[in-house]
């Protein structure tokens, strides 16, 4: 490496995204790590965390393991009382406070926070491997642009029909697809649908802002694949639990009734496509009132009840994928062995994890590293009719 060495300072939100970053940035021996102590005392906050304390734990596997090669910033600034509000201002004052550090940089991911180090004369830099292209998923939207080779399994518009590319060459889609009774409202959910279904095709993720029906399709394939088709044993939906309002584990009952606000309308679109066509397997009474369903055949999970599973034969459906890490991506899709077809929804403009943004979530990450692989699809739903004419209203207005 040419010229002198950089002075990297990581924070936290930097080490939960890529726990290895620090390893990136050392790059060798060329570059020197340092770790505000304050970023520490985050980092013991976060280890409560359910959805993060299996991160956090890497992230002191790697300290642990690399600690001789990382210098921690301890000075009269550490000693400063923790409050989650105000702990870029001690990270801060601590990077300000160690005047042996030459031309330090601070490495974040938090705009504020470069903000604030600007205006404290501290040089900032966004962690680059932290930040896909620029919302790749709404980016590429299953569309290959005119006069460019087309990716596997994209589409391309010929004479206002779709064609697309698959496994088997071109096909002119010029048939509706009609799935447990639901009939798509526009092209797009027709060309979702298509995919779904392919044989060939394990994994597909769908992009759209609300009320384009990402839910509601995913889980009418899934019901045809298990009870109609019969090619897979049992669908799993996997929700994370972003939890705005109260923490899940401060929520009364077991792991179903604190679950259940956050899948409420997950049930409520079983119970309508119950109601288009009988799915009497999915429960163990189908005559209640609110039927209770039939684990071996459809189960609702958490993100951390996945973790350690080893799922085979089945349909997965993961909603809201924008609010997963890339590492809890990669986790997740790692436990799907023989037989899985999966099923991966989400909005990048509907960011809820406040370690993650409109370009860096896992769905984004997704389409990424899998578009033009040859049993990958992705597709952006989109067009003049959604839910219902006041969604529309929403979506036309841009409100």
């Amino acid at each position: 490496m040419n010229g002198k060495k950089k002075n990297y300072i990581l924070d936290t939100n930097v080490l939960i995204e890529n726990p290895l970053s620090i390893l990136s940035l050392r790059n060798g021996d060329d570059n020197n790590i340092f770790i505000p102590y304050h970023v520490l005392i985050e980092l013991n906050q976060l280890k409560t965390n359910n959805r993060l304390r299996h991160i956090v734990a890497k992230v002191v596997d790697v300290l642990l393991e690399n600690k001789d090669s990382i210098t921690f910033i301890r000075n009269d600034s550490s000693s400063s009382p923790f409050t989650e509000e105000i702990v870029d201002h001690y990270i801060l004052k601590e990077i300000q406070d160690s005047r042996e550090i030459d031309d330090p940089i601070l490495v974040t991911n938090d705009r504020i926070l470069r903000l604030q180090a600007s205006l404290a004369n501290i040089k900032s830099e966004e962690f680059k491997d932290s930040k896909p292209f620029e919302s790749e998923s709404q980016l590429y939207t299953g569309f290959c642009p005119p006069d460019t080779p087309p990716l596997a399994n994209s589409f391309s518009w010929h004479e206002g029909k779709p064609v697309f590319h698959g496994p088997m060459g071109e096909e002119l889609v010029n048939y509706t697809c009609c799935v447990w009774n639901v009939r798509p409202r526009t092209v797009y959910q027709n060309l979702a649908l298509m995919l779904m279904q392919h044989p060939n095709i394990d994994l597909v993720s769908v992009q759209s802002e609300a009320g384009y029906g990402k839910t509601f399709l995913a889980l009418a394939s899934a019901l045809f694949l298990v009870l109609e088709k019969r090619a897979f044993e049992k669908i799993y939906v996997v929700k994370p639990t972003i939890e705005l309002g109260a923490k899940l584990g401060y929520l009364p009952g077991d792991i179903k009734e604190k679950m259940e606000p956050y899948v409420k309308y997950i049930h409520d679109l079983v119970l309508k496509l119950h109601a288009l066509r009988p799915a009497n397997k999915l429960f163990l009474n189908p005559a209640e009132e609110m039927p209770r369903y039939n684990t071996k055949k459809f189960e609702i999970l958490p993100l951390n009840f996945i973790r350690g599973m080893n799922i085979e034969n089945a349909i997965v459906i993961i909603d809201e994928t924008q609010n997963l890490s890339r590492a809890e991506v990669r986790a997740l899709l790692t436990r799907m062995g023989e037989g899985v077809k999966c099923f991966c929804l989400g909005d990048t403009s509907q960011v809820d994890n406040p370690y993650l943004s409109e370009s860096n979530n896992g769905l984004n990450w997704l389409v990424r590293k899998f578009k033009g692989f040859g049993n990958y699809a992705h597709i952006v739903l989109k067009g003049d009719r959604s839910r219902g004419p006041i969604t529309d209203l929403v979506l036309k207005s841009k409100l």
